[in-house]
């Protein structure tokens, strides 16, 4: 019974090695269509450096969560099975995304300078940019759940954000995130979400650690898509070593 029970249980795991590595390579060969399998291959691991960031913050802090599942075009996903308890928790596991990220484009970064290598200074553009598309102060991105322990009325900001984004580059999954965002930005407008709600309380010191944290990522993020942006030929495209 006890060897049964063994063995479901290294089934189900070993199932969800599967579902993760299953759907990162259907997400490599839908990017190699457009981009070249080497460009996709970068790309791919540096989502999947984003999401274990998440994945690793979440079960430091004892926290039930999967492994990530990609979707093409979309991006990727943990699964969390046990709700955060309070905003500094969320917070926690939403910065260590960007954070993680913004470590795997460093690395493609100083790679790409020293051996002079176009294909990983697109990846690292790649890797700032998508990390700092993800701290835009509304749910469902990772910079909604940092700034709600900061103040949940940031999430304010998240409207113009989007709004602007989807005049700059029309795209259908814009619509969908902004649809996604609209409860918790009419909540916000309406002031229903507070910060005194007991999930929102925390420290001046707390508060003012993420505000820093959260602002330094962002500019940080900033000025390296900006360099990276006058530099390459075709920022953020599949580049070619």
């Amino acid at each position: 019974m006890l060897k049964a029970l063994f063995l479901l249980l290294k089934a189900a795991k070993l199932g969800k090695i599967l579902l993760t590595s299953g759907t990162m390579l259907l997400s490599v060969l839908a990017y190699s269509l457009i981009f070249g399998w080497r460009y996709s291959v970068g790309f791919v691991a540096l989502i999947f450096v984003h999401e274990m960031g998440h994945y690793i913050a979440a079960r430091r802090r004892g926290l039930d969560v999967g492994l990530p599942t990609f979707i093409p075009f979309v991006g990727a996903w943990i699964q969390l099975k046990d709700m955060p308890h309070n905003a500094e928790t969320e917070a926690f596991v939403g910065i260590w995304g960007p954070l993680a990220g913004t470590f795997g484009a460093l690395a493609c970064y100083y790679l790409g300078r020293e051996y002079g290598s176009q294909l990983l200074l697109a990846l690292a553009y790649a890797g700032f940019f998508l990390n700092l598309f993800n701290l835009i102060p509304v749910l469902p991105f990772d910079g909604g759940r940092i700034s709600a322990v900061i103040s949940p009325k940031l999430w304010l900001l998240g409207a113009p954000v989007l709004i602007a984004l989807f005049f700059y580059r029309p795209s259908p999954l814009l619509i969908v995130v902004v649809l996604l965002a609209a409860p918790q930005i009419m909540r916000a407008f309406k002031g229903v979400t507070d910060a005194n709600q007991p999930y929102y309380l925390a420290s001046a010191e707390t508060r003012l650690s993420y505000a820093l944290l959260y602002i330094g990522l962002a500019g940080f993020l900033a000025i390296m898509c900006h360099e990276l942006s006058l530099e390459l030929p075709q920022a953020g495209g599949g580049i070619s070593s």
